[in-house]
């Protein structure tokens, strides 16, 4: 199981987001493992600690792997979720109101930006997890 946070826009223009998985089939060698997803590009950034970043938009629909830091995302309504290394962001929220985040321990943060094809299915699963804040 892996660590996920949807982050979307709702028909109020405002970002929501819930917690769940990315769901795992069992594989060879007693692997769990995805399908391939339709991905367009993959980079790579970082963040020296401390960092943060006033309210914005995803710049696209994307999968966002946390490397290293561990951050605290927040909505204009109020809400937080933190990140931590190994979770993954499925940011969706490229209209609207946005986000901020800012990090919340000594580490950079390093992260993946996978950007996704249009339409492409990500193995998302909501369900109530630990690790937010409220």
């Amino acid at each position: 199981m892996i660590r996920c946070v949807h982050l979307w826009t709702g028909d109020d223009q405002e970002s929501h987001f819930e917690e769940g998985i990315i769901e795992l089939d069992p594989g060879q060698r007693g692997d769990f493992l995805t399908d391939k997803l339709d991905v367009s590009t993959i980079s790579f950034q970082e963040t020296a600690s401390g960092g943060s970043f006033a309210w914005h938009t995803a710049p696209a629909r994307q999968l966002v792997i946390t490397l290293s830091g561990t951050l605290d995302f927040q909505t204009r309504g109020g809400q937080h979720f933190l990140l931590r290394p190994g979770d993954i962001l499925f940011a969706e929220d490229t209209v609207g109101s946005g986000h901020s985040w800012k990090l919340i321990d000594d580490a950079s943060w390093r992260r993946a930006y996978v950007i996704l094809q249009p339409g492409a299915a990500v193995p998302f699963r909501a369900c109530k997890l630990q690790h937010v804040m409220a």
